[in-house]
């Protein structure tokens, strides 16, 4: 009889960024026209705004409030998937020492039928938990992608604000200054902007 694998629990999940990405690109893309396009008069003091802007884009997610209730959702439904694996893996372990114990009572071939049931329904189980999670993973990050959907237009107004060229995630950026780091500012204009819709 084969044992039975364990019931795998849904950790954290870790979205994919591949459509806020895409937005950063079509952002800078703009603003690089944008800014191709304008002329500027020679001062004699000229001051430089940062071509590159960097923003944490999980962070945006989790510390608005926009961001963190899609997040609350997501996690319980992930916590309440664990507690089902659990339960379900605890009930799996008694019925398989069960049949261990009749073993002796059985005649070989009834045993491997009986095994065979048993292990057929385990991968059932397996494979029904795995597509929950799966499942799972698609709507968090149909989350993201809604949210960074509705923020767009306060990352575009920073970066607009700020002259610059090109915004990146903060994760494929090896070193940077702190000071071109917009993530705090956006998760307080993005606040402050649900705030305003509430009112």
């Amino acid at each position: 009889m084969t044992w039975m694998k364990r019931i795998p629990s849904p950790s954290r999940f870790r979205p994919s960024s591949d459509f806020f990405r895409a937005w950063l690109v079509a952002v800078s893309l703009a603003l690089s026209c944008a800014l191709a396009g304008a002329t500027f008069a020679q001062t004699a003091t000229i001051e430089v705004q940062p071509p590159i802007l960097v923003i944490d884009q999980d962070r945006l997610f989790a510390e608005t409030r926009l961001g963190a209730a899609s997040l609350a959702g997501i996690e319980q439904a992930a916590n309440d998937l664990k507690v089902e694996n659990q339960s379900i893996e605890e009930t799996l372990i008694r019925e398989e020492r069960a049949l261990t114990e009749r073993r002796a009572s059985l005649t070989a071939a009834e045993f491997r039928a009986l095994a065979d049931a048993f292990d057929t329904r385990v991968q059932r189980i397996r494979a029904e938990q795995d597509e929950k999670a799966r499942a799972l993973t698609r709507s968090q990050e149909g989350a993201r992608a809604n949210f960074f959907q509705e923020v767009a237009e306060v990352i575009s107004d920073i970066v607009r604000e700020q002259g610059a060229l090109v915004v990146l995630d903060r994760r494929d950026v090896f070193l940077s200054a702190e000071q071109i780091d917009i993530t705090d500012e956006a998760i307080a204009r993005v606040n402050a902007a649900e705030n305003t819709v509430q009112e």
